[in-house]
């Protein structure tokens, strides 16, 4: 019986929820393809998880680069005997920080919805392409608590995040009736990584949400019956308002 795959695009830092996504698919038997714009990181995931016994491989990719997210898809997509053709594919990367509205640049604006949502758009595309003709799959997109509202001084970010949950319902809509599953996460609160953790090291763990816990809350997305699929998922610790 060849291996199940699966494609986590925007893998960064080991202590980071795209790599825990990777841990955690790798520990349920699955080969894992990681890919992220930075060599280093991605291949030290990689390493962590094929040192351990389990299978991976690294691909370095910019999300916002059109011809690299289509070679991403069709090397995960070529056959082989050992392992089968990806069922599960999640979009992880993203960029955020505060600019004043005023100070906002157009340059700055652009790269925020490249990142968030262009690059969303691309990577569900190629995934529609792959795995609706299988009739089976999911691919789910990882949101923000920006998803639903725009902060002050978060006005790119929140545009571009609201832009990709607009990608994943039409997503749905379209492709769940051919058996692909779509769904998407609205992560309202801080995550609990090595890039919120470097900014603010004395932050309490008790108020952020966990990189392994949201991660089993994506693989029980995935194992969902399709008489009961989520389309969105909203995950926040227990002392965060809303």
């Amino acid at each position: 019986m060849s291996t199940p795959s699966a494609i986590i695009v925007g893998v960064g830092a080991e202590q980071g929820l795209g790599a825990a996504l990777c841990r955690l698919l790798a520990d349920k038997g699955y080969h894992v393809v990681i890919a992220g714009r930075t060599a280093a990181k991605i291949d030290q995931v990689a390493a962590t998880i094929n040192a351990s016994g389990g299978s991976a491989e690294a691909i370095e990719t910019d999300a916002t680069d059109e011809a690299a997210v289509i070679r991403l898809f069709d090397h995960a997509f070529t056959a082989r005997d050992d392992i089968a053709p990806p069922d599960l594919v999640v979009f992880n990367a993203g960029i955020n920080r505060p600019i004043g509205f005023r100070d906002l640049t157009a340059a700055q604006f652009e790269e925020f919805w490249r990142i968030c949502c262009f690059g969303g758009f691309l990577v569900g595309r190629e995934a529609a392409r792959h795995l609706a003709p299988l009739g089976r799959g999911t691919v789910i997109f990882t949101g923000a608590s920006a998803s639903l509202r725009g902060k002050a001084g978060f006005a790119q970010f929140a545009a571009a995040k609201a832009g990709l949950r607009m990608i994943s319902q039409s997503m749905a809509r379209e492709f769940g009736p051919l058996g692909l599953h779509v769904a998407h996460t609205i992560i309202d609160g801080g995550i609990d990584g090595e890039r919120l953790r470097s900014r603010r090291p004395d932050v309490d763990a008790d108020g952020l949400l966990n990189i392994d816990a949201i991660a089993e809350s994506y693989w029980h997305i995935h194992r969902q019956h399709p008489s009961a699929w989520t389309q969105e998922l909203d995950l926040r610790p227990y002392k965060e308002n809303f």
